[in-house]
């Protein structure tokens, strides 16, 4: 049976020596008075941050005459002096690539070096995976094409009428699926063996419609099954739900993680958690399992963990006990709306297909259909918690829903997949998860960046879509225009848009405030600048 609210373990709580913030719970105007910002953003305002975000594509694009930009990371030991190295995957001719980058790159060429990448995949010195296009980068010290950002910035570039730079975006996450096995965490070779939140249909279908390119999109079916077979194999596949789980490949602990999260006493991320483990009492696993109290060292299921954790998007947060490092046991509420997604995706490529071929996909139509009608089905079976009313995430060492109230309730209303009912249950939370600022990421305050009081644009924007879905459109014009007003008054004290925000204080000011993980605030920043322009656009409907 589900755990009820009211017997739900929420040991997550202790990661913060602060108690968690009460819930928004106010009615509009006392909850936004409490929020340090003027009312909704000017014109004048509005296209203040439209012409940022323009001028950010820019900044923002990578492609051969940048690569030795790409190539620099922050994120790894690197010995000054010496050459960046750049990747290839065994199907591409070193030789090619080097010429074409030569040509490009002029004199800056000696300051990389072409790789291929070894069978064995035992890489000693990081670096940059090849891919053949232009395409859009987060920000700040994320200088690499990530996996769920590109849906946002994909969003973006289309409300900006950037067709062509949207495309390529796209064509290179399907070049990753040929020549590197999925579509990447992000390009490099540290990320090789963990993917991130499937969207890569979508994104699709959205360059066809405003393309009409019959051709490129019968070229890319082979690609988006060979991505939805990754899902749908082990061992991210769990055979009796019928549902998928994340689980990253590679062992032990994340090289970008060991470098480039240390604190101002030197520990790193690592370090951290270690001293959490030899503190607190935690009540969500067994700690046992990823903490060797005798040896005081982290275990390997431990940075399998971990790993995973960073495969689902969210890192790091709580949601799957501290740190969310006992994620490889849950089939989460996310992936498998988004694999519903995909599934219905595919079936509409292969309609689309129809319409204009000469050819009878009926069958494929059908077939990619039952599956989504199937994975709907198991979903509401294992991820709906009726007494809670909310989709949770289902925790498979107890057989039992997992209480963490988080945003991502939200997916299955933005994918369709909840009846009228289910919705309704969800919306009668919206309360728990209404902040000054926008949509919470979760109502647990836990010191981790993917928890309260952080928003990020992404899961604003799912809310917001979801509430419209299911005709609450009131709800969702709030949220929206609460985000977008919280966006536009910090981009006039900082002049730039960023990674999160503290959707409390309404404000990007949020290093102090994050315990574990990175702790700063990138500039940019792709996923937002997306979201914000998406937003816009649904306001000024």
């Amino acid at each position: 049976m589900p755990v009820k609210p009211d017997t739900a373990i929420n040991s997550s709580a202790q990661l913060s020596s602060a108690s968690t913030p009460p819930v928004n719970s106010l009615p509009d105007s006392e909850s936004a008075s409490s929020c340090a910002l003027a009312s909704y953003p000017t014109a004048e305002q509005i296209a203040a941050v439209r012409e940022y975000i323009r001028r950010t594509w820019r900044t923002l694009r990578r492609g051969h005459d940048h690569i030795l930009t790409a190539a620099r990371d922050s994120k790894v030991e690197h010995e000054s002096g010496q050459s960046w190295p750049v990747y290839i995957s065994a199907k591409e001719d070193p030789e090619a690539v080097a010429e074409t980058l030569k040509q490009t790159m002029s004199a800056e060429f000696s300051r990389i070096r072409i790789e291929t990448l070894p069978e064995n995949g035992e890489i000693e010195d990081h670096g940059l995976l090849y891919l053949p296009g232009d395409y859009i980068v987060p920000g700040g010290r994320f200088n690499e094409l990530y996996g769920w950002d590109s849906y946002f910035i994909l969003l973006g570039l289309l409300q900006d009428d950037q067709l062509e730079m949207a495309k390529s975006l796209t064509d290179q996450l399907l070049y990753q699926v040929v020549h590197y096995g999925t579509v990447l965490n992000a390009n490099r070779t540290y990320f090789l063996g963990r993917s991130q939140p499937p969207l890569l249909a979508n994104m699709v279908l959205k360059i066809y419609e405003r393309t009409q390119d019959a051709r490129w999109l019968s070229s890319t079916l082979p690609i988006l099954i060979e991505y939805y077979d990754y899902w749908m194999s082990e061992p991210h596949f769990n055979q009796e739900s019928g549902l998928s789980r994340f689980y990253a490949s590679g062992e032990g602990p994340a090289p970008e993680v060991v470098v480039s999260e240390i604190d101002e006493d030197g520990k790193t991320h690592f370090d951290r958690i270690r001293e959490f483990y030899k503190h607190e009492s935690i009540e969500d696993y067994d700690v046992s399992l990823f903490y060797d109290e005798q040896a005081d060292q982290l275990t390997d299921l431990f940075y399998k963990g971990d790993r995973s954790m960073r495969e689902s998007g969210f890192d790091p947060t709580n949601r799957f006990g501290p740190f969310s490092v006992d994620i490889v046991h849950y089939l989460p509420v996310c992936l498998n709306v988004l694999l519903y997604m995909m599934e219905k995706d595919i079936a509409k490529i292969y309609q689309a297909l129809s319409e204009v071929e000469d050819a009878d996909y009926t069958v494929e139509i059908e077939g990619w259909q039952h599956k989504a009608q199937l994975r709907q089905e198991n979903i509401n079976q294992y991820l709906w918690n009726e007494p809670s009313g909310l989709y949770l995430d289902y925790y498979l060492t107890t057989g039992e829903s997992h209480y963490y109230e988080f945003a991502t309730t939200f997916y299955p209303l933005w994918a369709g997949v909840a009846s009228e009912a289910q919705a309704a249950a969800v919306v009668e939370h919206l309360a728990k998860f209404e902040a000054p600022g926008g949509v919470r990421t979760s109502t647990h305050a836990s010191g981790n960046q993917w928890d309260d009081p952080f928003g990020w644009a992404p899961l604003q924007l799912i809310a917001v879509k979801g509430l419209r879905r299911y005709g609450y459109h009131e709800e969702a014009k709030r949220l929206a225009e609460r985000f977008i007003t919280l966006v536009a008054a910090d981009f006039e004290r900082s002049g730039s848009l960023l990674e999160k925000y503290d959707l409390e204080t309404c404000s990007g000011e949020v290093s102090d405030e994050i315990q574990y993980g990175y702790s700063s605030n990138e500039i940019g920043f792709g996923w937002t600048n997306g979201v914000v322009l998406e937003l816009l656009a649904m306001l000024e409907q």
